[in-house]
């Protein structure tokens, strides 16, 4: 886990309601709720400006956050954000509480290395396909890692790499495998282009031609021979 530390200030929020919610974004800011832990939840408000700020920084998304509400501070992660569909405006944030004691449930992303080194893209030519940019694990609060590393140095072409593959830290599990090992699904792959498989299908249908041709001529031959 990185050494970043992240502190959101905020504020409680009384004023409730889609009105209510609508002025706090006209005024720069964002409603948002923090919950978890068997506390009752607690409306708040952010300033957007300075939330904006943080997103931009991928390890906050996977990340123990202070939530410090008037010098209060709670741990929490960020467990969902509503954005504008066309604006670059965050219109709600949620936040969950977090316990030493008490796994939590998290998407972290995956970070691909070695791809320009692979056998399949430096020999074979293939190209590399994510299946996942993301991947769901469960643990403790002091385990969470930011990113979860995906390593494609040895990868051959037409071969997968599944999420029994990746290399999770102590403590992490991956919540997909907990259900069995028929859910060990793919993560990423690297694959024969499809240009060069139109090329090698078109070369192949050409010989095939070529063989006809050459066989029909042999028969053609062999027909004249006979006659004569």
């Amino acid at each position: 886990m990185s050494n970043v530390d992240f502190v959101v200030n905020a504020e409680i929020r009384d004023d409730m309601g889609k009105g209510a919610s609508r002025r706090l974004r006209h005024e720069g800011k964002v409603p948002a709720v923090i919950y978890g832990t068997g506390k009752d939840p607690v409306s708040l408000t952010l300033v957007h400006k300075d939330l904006y700020h943080h997103l931009e920084n991928e390890a906050f998304y996977s990340h123990i956050l202070t939530i410090d509400v008037a010098g209060k501070k709670e741990q929490a992660v960020l467990k969902d954000l509503q954005r504008h569909p066309a604006k670059p405006l965050i219109l709600h944030a949620d936040f969950l509480r977090v316990s030493a004691n008490e796994k939590i449930r998290m998407s972290v992303p995956l970070h691909y290395i070695g791809e320009d080194v692979a056998p399949g893209v430096k020999i074979g030519g293939g190209k590399v396909g994510h299946n996942m940019n993301e991947v769901e694990i469960s643990c403790l609060p002091k385990d969470l890692p930011e990113f979860i590393e995906v390593d494609m140095s040895a990868v051959e072409l037409d071969q997968s790499v599944h999420l029994s593959d990746l290399k999770l830290p102590t403590g992490v599990e991956s919540v997909e495998l907990s259900h069995g090992p028929e859910h060990d699904l793919p993560v990423a792959n690297i694959y024969t282009p499809r240009a060069i498989v139109e090329e090698e299908v078109v070369a192949a249908e050409g010989e095939a031609v070529e063989g006809e041709a050459a066989a029909e001529g042999e028969a053609e031959g062999e027909g004249n021979k006979e006659g004569e």
